[in-house]
């Protein structure tokens, strides 16, 4: 079996009717209620990201990151419609590219407040903006495409399609993403190169950053599956994941933990120039997909609109965008 055949050789996504519900607005320029309504109304899909979705979480230690993907209304997209930029009232606007919210805003110290046990970060990118980024092979936004089914928070027809053709948005452009995450975790990990640790708790017990170390090694484990298959497994399988866990847990040497990243890398660096994976994702297919998917969400959208609504025909309660 060829290796775009064995990866798509996987069950067909289903749908799944989860909460398409965020936290409310907030006075940061991608937080605004209006975007919030966008995001949720236009929602494909919704996952966990993040520790919990790579097995690597320690409880009572993390938070819980989730990404969703929307697609927009005909005016953000054929059109100059904004949303405002917070809740602020200031009357800026800026385009709509994602409702990004962290529930440790709403505790004293506001947007300055690092996130922690308990709390929820959620990101919900236009299928637009999703589609550049995944298509240059950030790590960060193409796990969406393989999450499992038990941590997926809502998917619906046109996320499914997504998530059935991951294969797609593979290519050796990764290569060079993953090297360039990893090494940034390398760097961090240890404060090198001037790079700053939000964790200098972690430092002083363990003589590094132990979560930045996990996630540097985690980034080469699946860059190489990733551009090896064009999947990625999650959680992360063994042996790696007790590896992540006990760096994790700092109880694997700094010296250790270099090594193993350093190899992880190099084995990156030689999958760069020929990995199995296409020179180049499929844009022709990632350009139709958004086509339809947009024209059948207008479509969708208009239906709803012109429903009779407590026996008043034609009333919508859709918001609409400002347009400078």
């Amino acid at each position: 079996m060829s290796e775009s055949a064995r990866a798509r050789a996987v069950s067909p996504a289903r749908e799944i009717d989860g909460s398409r519900a965020l936290p409310v607005g907030f006075d940061h320029p991608h937080a605004s209620e209006e975007a919030r309504k966008l995001a949720e109304r236009g929602m494909i899909l919704r996952v966990q990201v993040g520790s919990g979705v790579h097995g690597t979480s320690v409880e009572g230690q993390d938070d819980r990151d989730e990404m969703g993907i929307c697609l927009e209304p005909a005016e953000f997209v054929t059109g100059l419609a904004e949303v405002p930029a917070g809740t602020g009232g200031t009357g800026a606007h800026v385009p709509f590219e994602q409702y990004q919210r962290h529930t440790a805003w709403d505790k004293p110290g506001g947007l300055a407040n690092r996130s922690g046990a308990g709390d929820l970060d959620v990101v919900v990118y236009s299928a637009r903006k999703w589609c550049r980024l995944a298509l240059g092979g950030n790590p960060t936004v193409l796990l969406a495409l393989f999450v499992p089914d038990d941590e997926v928070v809502f998917r619906n027809r046109a996320g499914a399609e997504l998530v059935d053709n991951a294969h797609r948005f593979v290519s050796g452009l990764a290569a060079d993403r993953f090297l360039g995450y990893l090494r940034s975790q390398k760097a961090a990990m240890t404060g090198e190169r001037n790079a700053h640790t939000n964790r200098p708790e972690l430092v002083e017990r363990h003589g590094y950053d132990t979560k930045y170390a996990m996630h540097a090694m985690r980034l080469g484990l699946q860059g190489v599956e990733l551009l090896t298959t064009r999947r990625i497994t999650l959680p992360v399988p063994e042996p790696g994941l007790s590896f992540l866990r006990a760096v994790r847990h700092g109880d694997v040497p700094l010296s250790e933990v270099r090594d193993a990243v350093s190899e992880a890398e190099a084995e990156l660096e030689n999958l760069r120039g020929g990995s199995r994976v296409p020179e180049q994702p499929d844009h022709r297919w990632v350009d139709d997909w958004l086509h339809r998917s947009h024209l059948a969400h207008w479509a969708a959208s208009g239906r709803r609109a012109a429903a009779p609504r407590d026996g008043e025909a034609g009333h919508s309660g859709a918001t609409h965008g400002h347009h400078p």
